[in-house]
């Protein structure tokens, strides 16, 4: 008998876990023919969330938990719980309902097809227009820069064959952004379009500095265009500067007694050279932050604990 998992993050998401859970097991108890696990992995939440967990881990031993350390963040900690199912594929969803439970037989139906990735693509969505429309935006820019084929509204929904999941544990890579690493190393992808649903209960913890985290992940892992920009900005600010400079120069020649520029040219010169060396130090800034990260080669994230696996089951 096949098995499936299913990996679903959480933080801080007390209200919605065990209706999940208990949606989960309903769509399975249609699909008798396959074992399946739910495997939660907790980025040390704050509320009632581990609480509940564990409640639900007494109730059902096909129910998993491991709880992080410390909070490492919303691409490390789904990343290595993925690495930590034990199924013949496995179904990554998040715990606050916008990703619908009833696209759990489609993921499996395409799976037995031969597809080894099933991505999720929202086609539509019930979030904020503006929010959807900055989105779109935002993935068109990556998809237009990025030397590797992106996938648009591709949020990590989908269904992950085990060949895919061990290719993932040997990266090595401690600043993983899975959605990027599927439109590069994926094979055998079958998108299937779905509707984002609004979140059931409590709020989003993305914020503006967490959803910036995520953006530049994906800017400085897939992207040359910030260094490329700042090459050639500066080229060609300087080719102005020395037109400009000629130019004041031969006015100076020609009008010698009566050409008098004054300071502000000079001024605004410097104060807009500034501000683009700014622009562009933070930029390149971003690179080397995101080299950084991956040259020190921390571990993804840090147990604190584990329920329901057995010994066999251990990480590696």
């Amino acid at each position: 008998m096949k098995k499936i998992s299913v990996l679903v993050p959480t933080y801080n998401e007390e209200e919605n876990v065990e209706p999940l859970s208990d949606a989960i097991i309903s769509e399975f108890k249609k699909l008798p023919q396959y074992d399946y696990e739910i495997v939660f992995i907790d980025n040390d939440s704050t509320d009632s969330t581990r609480e509940r967990l564990r409640r639900l881990c007494a109730g059902n031993k096909k129910i998993k938990a491991i709880f992080n350390a410390k909070n490492f963040g919303q691409n490390n900690s789904p990343y290595y719980g993925l690495t930590q199912t034990t199924g013949d594929c496995t179904v990554v969803m998040c715990a606050d309902f916008q990703d619908p439970v009833e696209m759990i037989p489609k993921f499996i139906e395409e799976w037995e097809k031969g597809y080894k990735i099933v991505s999720a693509i929202k086609t539509t969505s019930k979030e904020n227009k503006i929010m959807r429309f900055l989105r779109t935006c935002y993935y068109k820019m990556i998809k237009r820069f990025s030397d590797v084929e992106q996938i648009e509204h591709f949020t990590g929904f989908g269904l992950y064959d085990r060949s895919f999941i061990n290719i993932l544990k040997g990266l090595n890579d401690p600043t993983p952004f899975l959605r990027g690493i599927v439109a590069e190393l994926g094979y055998k992808r079958k998108d299937i379009p779905y509707e984002q649903q609004l979140r059931k209960a409590g709020k989003s913890k993305n914020n503006f500095f967490s959803l910036y985290d995520v953006a530049m992940l994906s800017f400085t892992s897939y992207t040359k265009i910030g260094l490329r920009l700042a090459t050639f900005t500066g080229i060609f600010i300087a080719g102005a500067s020395f037109i400009i400079a000629l130019v004041y120069l031969i006015l100076k020649l020609i009008h010698w007694d009566t050409f008098n520029a004054g300071m502000a040219p000079m001024l605004i010169g410097m104060f807009f050279l500034g501000a683009v060396q700014l622009i562009f130090l933070g930029l390149i800034g971003e690179y080397i932050l995101s080299i950084n990260k991956r040259v020190m080669n921390r571990p993804l994230v840090i147990e604190e604990e584990r329920i329901n696996f057995d010994d066999e089951e251990v990480k590696k």
